[in-house]
């Protein structure tokens, strides 16, 4: 069996993996403040054109979220995200288990609007019950989508620009930044995140780590104190040089973006195959992520040697499904795939 049914299959890179076990015998100081962390640390800042940027690593994308977002609200506030958004969806309610609402906007592509921020933002304020409900306390993004879809530098400049006049802090969540960043028809850099955003994460777990996330915060205002909300919420590991390690080895020589675009030339290879095949495809992404819309009986053919995740039904004949290819994805198997596109 092929699995293409997600990014994190493997464990990771060979030369990460090189990396812990040279240094496995080192001695160093825990939590994060040993010479690993810090070099990586460095990189990060360069990589984002951030000197001043504050930059913290945690384990996962979930707790990653959850200490983000309980750090920046008050009790009274929610966090506006889409409706498809992961922490909506797909983090079993651990936003709302902090003490905080997870206020939704329909999209169809997985990305929000500047527009649907000022009309939330004003929504509420002109309530005369405002009192009375959950006040928007920040917003959250994620580049690439849940759908594969990616912000241009335009749209997240406008939606940078309201976010900073309504006075809600911007979060881009990035489990899958590499992905986003290689993408052809992407014109947004590190350095554009940082600008714009916030505090947003650059993911390690889906984009060649054996494990990590590294956050980046670039507003003054939501540094304070943050590596004591990462202890409260169970994320200060003691072992912090392994997240360390695993960041500098992805950052000192571009191996983030290298296995990056490599993902993602696969990921276009898989999405011409089918649409030259005649199948279209749910959502118009460019990233790691592809949704063709297959007949049931395909399915069914292709799940014989290959695995894929339904992602949702259109009718009775036909159901959207994804293919992800990631860092580790052999060409071999992606020609392999290709071929039985052809003949299905």
């Amino acid at each position: 069996m092929i699995r293409f049914e997600n990014d994190y299959t493997e464990g990771c890179h060979n030369r990460i993996l090189n990396r812990l076990m040279e240094t496995n015998e080192e001695q160093t100081p825990g939590y994060g403040t040993d010479e690993h962390c810090e070099k990586a640390r460095e990189y990060i800042r360069q990589a984002c054109d951030a000197p001043e940027a504050d930059v913290h690593f945690l384990v996962g994308g979930t707790q990653t979220n959850t200490t983000i977002i309980a750090s920046v609200l008050r009790p009274h506030q929610g966090v506006v995200s889409a409706d498809t958004g992961h922490i909506a969806g797909h983090e079993t309610g651990a936003i709302e288990a902090t003490g905080h609402k997870v206020l939704i906007l329909p999209s169809n592509d997985g990305k929000i609007s500047a527009e649907q921020v000022k009309e939330v933002y004003e929504a509420h304020w002109n309530d005369a019950t405002h009192e009375h409900i959950v006040q928007p306390g920040m917003i959250y993004i994620s580049h690439p989508t849940e759908n594969g879809t990616t912000y241009s530098r335009a749209e997240l400049e406008s939606l940078s620009k309201v976010c900073r006049e309504c006075g809600l802090p911007l979060m881009l969540d990035g489990a899958r930044m590499g992905y986003g960043l290689a993408a052809k028809d992407s014109d947004l850099s590190l350095a554009d995140l940082a600008r714009l955003c916030d505090v947003f994460y650059i993911g390690g777990t889906k984009v060649g780590a054996l494990f990590g996330e590294a956050v980046v915060i670039t507003n003054d205002a939501l540094k304070k104190d943050f590596r004591y909300m990462i202890k409260q919420r169970g994320g200060l590991m003691a072992k912090g040089r392994l997240l360390g390690i695993q960041f500098e080895t992805l950052f000192e020589d571009g191996l983030y973006y290298d296995i990056s675009h490599h993902a993602v030339e696969l990921a276009m290879m898989i999405r011409e195959a089918f649409v030259k095949r005649g199948y279209s495809l749910r959502y118009d992404s460019t990233t790691n992520q592809q949704f063709p819309i297959l007949p049931n009986d395909v399915l069914l053919e292709l799940g014989k040697k290959y695995s894929f995740s339904l992602w949702e039904k259109i009718d009775s004949t036909y159901s959207v499904v994804r293919f992800c290819t990631s860092w580790a994805t052999k060409r071999e198997h992606v020609e392999r795939l290709l071929e039985d596109i052809k003949t299905i």
